[in-house]
C-alpha cells in the first residue's frame, strides 16, 4: 500500500515528468473518468495525475457513494475491490447487469492480488486489473491503454440503425438474422449468429465459457464448454479475415478486439 510520503514523492516525479506534454495531453478530446477509492490519499493523488493529463475527474471514497452518480456518463471507473458494505467487485457486478452501465470500461485497482482475484475481475467485465501496490505512472499508462482501446471499439462497431450491427465489412441484419461480410451473405446457425452479436456488442470484453453457454444456449439444452470453443472454431471461419478479431484469451475465454 502506498504511503501519504511516497505519494507525495512519486506524483512530484511524475508530475515534473509530464509537465512538458500537458500542453498536448489537454488537447485531446477529455474523458471523464470516475475514482472510487476508500483510501483518501491515494483517491487524491489519482484525482491529481489524471487532472494532470487533461482528464474530468469525479471520486467517490465509497462503493455507496458511487452508485448515487450517474455511471453511464463516464468513460471509465478505476474500481478499488475491499471497501464497505459493497465491495467493489459487487460494484462491478451491479454495473454489468445494468443496460446503462453495462459498457462502461472498469480498471479494477486493489491489494487483492492473487491469481484467482485478477481472474474473477476480469470474468465480471473488468478491462484491466492493477494490484497494490502501484505506481501513478502505471496506472495512468493502464487507463491510456483502455480508454484507447473503448474509444476507437465505440467508433468501430455500432447501430447504424434500430435494426443492424456492424463492425467494418461484418454487418448483422438482427431483424433479418442475417450476416454479411464484405458484401456477401454468410450463413449462420443461430447459435453462432448470437455467439457473434455477443462478442461484437461488447468489444473488448473477455466471457468465460460459462458465461457464454449461460447468454447464447440460455440453459435450453445440456452442452459442455467444448461446444463453445467448436463454435468460436466454425465463427472464425466462416468470417474470414475478420476471424482474427475473435480473441482466446488462455485460461480465461473469448471477446472480440477491434
Amino acid at each position: 500500500m502506498l504511503h501519504f510520503r511516497e505519494i507525495c514523492l512519486e506524483t512530484f516525479y511524475y508530475t515534473t515528468n509530464i509537465c512538458n506534454f500537458a500542453t498536448k495531453s489537454r488537447s485531446m478530446d477529455k474523458a471523464k473518468i470516475l475514482v472510487v477509492e476508500d483510501e483518501e490519499t491515494l483517491c487524491e493523488a489519482l484525482r491529481f495525475n489524471l487532472e494532470v493529463e487533461g482528464y474530468t475527474v469525479d471520486v467517490a471514497y465509497s462503493a455507496e457513494e458511487a452508485l448515487k452518480l450517474k455511471l453511464r456518463d463516464y468513460d471509465l471507473v478505476l474500481l478499488d475491490v475491499m471497501m464497505g458494505e459493497i465491495s467493489g467487485f459487487r460494484m462491478a457486478r451491479m454495473m454489468k447487469e445494468n443496460p446503462e452501465t453495462k459498457d462502461v470500461p472498469i480498471i479494477f485497482c486493489t491489494a487483492k492480488s492473487t491469481e484467482d482475484d485478477m481472474v474473477a475481475g476480469l470474468r465480471m467485465g473488468g478491462d484491466d486489473y492493477i494490484t497494490k501496490p502501484y505506481t501513478i505512472r502505471n496506472v495512468m499508462a493502464r487507463v491510456q491503454t483502455v480508454l484507447r482501446r473503448t474509444a476507437h471499439q465505440r467508433k468501430d462497431i455500432g447501430q447504424e440503425d434500430g435494426n443492424t450491427l456492424s463492425y467494418k465489412g461484418i454487418i448483422i441484419d438482427t431483424a433479418l438474422h442475417r450476416l454479411t461480410v464484405d458484401g456477401k451473405e454468410v450463413s449462420l446457425p443461430k447459435k453462432e449468429l448470437e455467439l457473434l452479436k455477443l462478442l461484437i456488442t461488447h468489444p473488448g470484453r473477455v466471457f468465460s465459457r460459462e458465461e457464454i453457454l449461460t447468454k447464447v444456449w440460455n440453459n435450453e439444452v445440456v452442452v459442455l464448454d467444448r461446444t463453445v470453443d467448436v463454435n468460436i472454431t466454425r465463427l472464425r471461419r466462416k468470417l474470414g479475415d475478420y476471424g482474427k478479431c475473435i480473441i482466446t484469451r488462455s485460461g480465461y475465454g473469448y471477446g472480440f478486439e477491434a
